[in-house]
């Protein structure tokens, strides 16, 4: 059992702060790497944090347990927090992420492998030509990913 379910054994559903990373991957063609969830909405692999890791090894854990991409250097863009963020899921489990986001152009094995499970569908798409369903931090991410390139 990870740290989260031995939480939720103690706390049960009730509100809790819990800290995660999302990565953009970005390919040698500008394209960034979208996943599609079971529920069918696209966003950024990424996902929360275990005891004693670091927020960029989460972040590259994430990336590759959803999608079979190994990436390695990481940039920082922006944190991501505020009741605007609150959670709810279908279990009853609530929380208020703080979701800590980046890009990374450092792809060392590009072959998309999808788990099933997290991620039922996954690609590169054009900045520009995002999938239906995309949710809104994507779309903050990309704008401001396109403002450190300018």
């Amino acid at each position: 059992m990870g740290y989260i379910e031995d939480l939720r054994e103690i706390i049960g559903t009730r509100p809790l702060i819990l800290v995660g990373a999302v990565v953009g991957v970005i390919d040698e063609h500008g394209k960034i790497l979208l996943q599609k969830r079971p529920e069918g909405v696209w966003g950024l692999p990424g996902g929360l944090l275990e005891l004693g890791e670091s927020v960029e090894d989460a972040g590259r854990r994430e990336v590759f347990e959803e999608t079979g991409v190994e990436i390695g250097q990481l940039q920082l863009v922006d944190v991501f927090s505020g009741k605007q963020y609150f959670r709810k899921l279908p279990n009853g489990d609530e929380f208020y992420p703080v979701t800590i986001a980046y890009f990374s152009k450092d792809i060392k094995t590009s072959t998309i492998r999808i788990d099933g499970k997290e991620s039922i569908d996954a690609g590169f798409f054009d900045l520009r030509e995002l999938p239906d369903h995309t949710t809104p931090l994507v779309r903050k991410l990309i704008q401001q990913y396109s403002s450190i390139l300018r």
